[in-house]
């Protein structure tokens, strides 16, 4: 298979189109780029029937990702996750249809396994031999994974406070970790003023176009599992945005296959009450998001005070007519509990803040009790069962 996709600017700012055989980050502009495929030449030779043989993994749908000739994707086996049926929750609720997609079940136990695999392979190809990413956790364990798996070695860069298991688990995986003062945009600055002038592939998110392209594979799963329909809502913990603006490429993508018709799910970003630009930023109608003072939350995940995609984010929660929630750290934990002891799910915080929501907008009418609702849960509760203390 030739490459068939090339690299645009996310917000069309004129520069561009860019060559995919070529290492590139950012645009000139400094907003992300993302991938761009050749359908009519993917469709008239890939259709949704020949996914009935495809492998239990985010690469059956390797017609639609970052390959090129003589590639061969660097996996761990993920994707393809559950999408739960959640009976009792939805009983709780007042909802007919409520589901989980749980990315827990995904290797190094989040969604991050994803991204990470596409940039991973996408890197190798392109000849980077070490890959570098700021963290708050689950990614970093994702990238030294990856490498790994690859040959290639891993630089990671977390918060001093990250929780412990996280550091052992790059460890394991031989990844180098370096601990910084701050917050994930204070490990991103330093990481970058590290690997800059040693060559390190960046993997930050959506500093590189390829992680976006693991991620939107959630989506394309959510559309199959559910006979190739879309619910009409799904709700998702942002911290970097990547998943949201994934799932929104893949809605375009699979109208463009013309494997997917009717209207597209509303999108719910949710966000903590101590972190919430995205929300901010929603609320008062902004394009873009202003940078978070002071961010804290127990969920690492959603501790980004600034994100490089929120004008991505913000544009897909606005086309989708979708909304934009905080909810607190203690509602967080209680929707933790609630996927646990109702419905058999160990969530992370950030799983259990998209149940909060729901809550919230169930309660005020947004959210109708026969309307389809899917519920991201994008991480395990393993490394953070001191939270339930």
């Amino acid at each position: 298979m030739s490459i068939s996709f090339h690299l645009e600017c996310s917000v069309t700012c004129g520069a561009g189109p860019f060559d995919a055989e070529t290492v590139h980050h950012l645009c000139v502009c400094g907003r992300p780029l993302l991938a761009r495929y050749d359908w009519p030449r993917i469709g008239a030779g890939w259709s949704r029937e020949s996914l009935q043989r495809g492998e239990r993994s985010m690469w059956r749908y390797a017609p639609a990702l970052p390959l090129g000739d003589g590639d061969h994707p660097v996996t761990l086996g993920e994707g393809w996750t559950p999408l739960f049926r959640a009976p009792r929750l939805a009983a709780d609720l007042g909802l007919s249809h409520l589901f989980v997609k749980d990315e827990a079940l995904n290797p190094t136990n989040s969604f991050k396994a994803r991204g990470m695999s596409a940039a991973v392979t996408r890197a190798r190809a392109l000849g980077a031999t070490t890959l570098a990413v700021p963290s708050a956790g689950n990614a970093a364990c994702a990238l030294a994974a990856y490498a790994a798996r690859a040959g290639l070695q891993a630089r990671v860069f977390m918060p001093r406070d990250v929780k412990a298991p996280f550091i052992r688990e790059c460890g394991l995986h031989g990844a180098e970790v370096t601990l910084v003062d701050g917050l994930i945009t204070d490990a991103g600055r330093i990481a970058a003023e590290r690997g800059r002038p040693l060559g390190w592939y960046d993997v930050s998110t959506l500093k590189e176009p390829y992680r976006v392209e693991g991620k939107k594979t959630m989506g394309y799963e959510i559309a199959e599992q559910l006979e190739w329909s879309w619910p009409d809502w799904i709700i998702y913990p942002t911290g970097g945005g990547t998943g949201i603006v994934g799932i929104w490429k893949a809605c375009d993508e699979l109208e463009q296959l013309g494997w997917v018709t009717g209207p597209r799910p509303r999108l719910v970003s949710v966000q903590a009450d101590g972190c919430a630009p995205i929300v901010r930023a929603f609320e008062t109608g902004a394009e873009a998001a202003e940078p978070w003072v002071d961010a804290t939350t127990v969920a690492d995940g959603l501790r980004v005070p600034a994100a490089v995609g929120d004008i991505l984010v913000l544009r897909a929660l606005r086309e989708s007519q979708g909304t934009a929630v905080a909810v607190s750290d203690a509602e967080m934990v209680d929707g933790m509990r609630a996927l646990g002891n109702r419905e058999g799910i160990g969530a992370a915080p950030e799983g259990g803040a998209t149940l909060a929501a729901l809550r919230r907008l169930v309660e005020d009418g947004t959210i109708a009790p026969d309307e389809r609702v899917v519920l991201l849960n994008t991480g395990g509760a393993l490394k953070y069962l001191d939270v339930l203390e």
